[in-house]
């Protein structure tokens, strides 16, 4: 485990794609994740390794793609009753998607890669920008297929054949094509297929029209061809290349920001739990393993039962009213809170509810026994 666990942190890493690792470091019984156990989130969020069951997971990858959109690593507890749980600095109580008991307390750290700069060309434009990056702590790939990188040795990276292009290019990718008609075409194609967070020519408007024509015929969409920014850069009055560089660097960076600030934006806010049409009790929407589709909507399910009981007559629960406030445990004549409850049973045709499994047990054995009890 903790081989493939690192092995594919170092194949992310060396890709240049962001990630968040998640480590549990302690762990209350019963649990199937233990101390030790650790995993990896994508930011596509598919988790990679083990840090519990499906009470856990969608947790985890939840809080790890949030993560990666803030830039903070979390401490979470995991468990039944976060609200009852003692409060320690730093900690995030959140509640397990499902009953099985037990406390998980796991460490999310985001992994982010450096952004990458990718420059194409051997210009002073492209001499300026490749140092221009390096200052702004880019990792800088200079693409040169005629002098090898004389005069980029600031560059992280020399490039000097366009098959090896590809690998290179990453969603946090930034590319200028700055090689002033020698292979601006093919260079744009590779490009504009990829992931590249931007891709920009430095040409007159001319030889943009040609290049656009140029990809066009390639097959490019529309779409594809929007991405392309040309001319280069904001417009600061740049005449020089030092200046042109500048405002390409500047061109960057807003475009990098604004995706940042994208991808806090709050969206629609989606419920978290959802209630039993059947039985009332609450359920967490991620993770819930009982569905059913009716109408367009979809319904959650605290059990199998509940779900099959919707299934041959929804229109039965959707009419009547869910059954919500207080109940008496037909056992021990507790009180208790239909929505929270955790033990539940069906007898002719009624809803039961138990504080506890022991006297939902009990009442399974002989429910008249303590139907009759509960009648005196």
């Amino acid at each position: 485990m903790s081989f493939e666990f690192y092995a594919k942190a170092h194949e992310l890493t060396s890709a240049g794609l962001p990630f968040a690792t998640a480590f549990v470091v302690r762990a209350e019984k019963p649990t199937s994740g233990k101390p030790g156990d650790k995993a990896i989130v994508t930011a596509e969020g598919v988790m990679h390794g083990w840090i519990g069951g499906s009470c856990a997971q969608p947790t985890v990858i939840r809080e790890a793609l949030k993560a990666l959109t803030d830039g903070e690593p979390r401490l979470i507890r995991l468990s039944t009753n976060p609200g009852q749980n003692a409060t320690r600095e730093g900690l995030i109580d959140l509640p397990m998607t499902c009953f099985s008991g037990g406390t998980l307390e796991i460490y999310i750290e985001p992994e982010l890669p450096a952004p990458r700069l990718m420059v194409v060309g051997n210009l002073p434009i492209a001499h300026a920008l490749v140092r221009l990056g390096k200052v702004m702590k880019y990792h800088v790939i200079g693409v040169d297929l005629d002098t090898h990188g004389a005069g980029m040795t600031e560059a992280d990276e020399i490039v000097t054949e366009l098959g090896q292009l590809a690998p290179k290019i990453t969603p946090l990718t930034y590319i200028v094509v700055a090689s002033h008609g020698k292979y601006d075409e093919i260079t744009l194609e590779k490009a504009l297929r990829s992931k590249a967070a931007y891709v920009a020519l430095v040409s007159s408007k001319t030889r943009a029209a040609a290049v656009l024509e140029y990809l066009t015929a390639q097959g490019l969409t529309e779409t594809d061809l929007a991405r392309l920014k040309s001319p280069a850069g904001l417009d600061i009055q740049a005449l020089q290349g030092e200046e042109i560089a500048l405002s390409i660097m500047a061109e960057i960076v807003q475009k990098r920001r604004n995706n940042e600030i994208a991808s806090t934006q709050p969206t629609a806010v989606q419920p978290l739990e959802a209630t039993d049409p059947v039985c009332g009790m609450t359920v967490q929407i991620e993770g819930a393993l009982y569905q059913a589709e009716y109408g367009g909507e979809t319904y959650y399910f605290c059990c199998v039962g509940c779900r099959d009981s919707f299934i041959a007559a929804p229109e039965k629960y959707l009419l009547q009213a869910t059954p919500s406030g207080q109940a008496i445990d037909p056992v021990c004549a507790m009180t208790v809170e239909i929505a929270t409850a955790k033990y539940m049973s069906e007898y002719a045709d009624k809803l039961y509810y138990f504080c506890a499994p022991g006297c939902k047990r009990s009442f399974e054995k002989d429910p008249a026994k303590y139907l009759q009890v509960a009648t005196i």
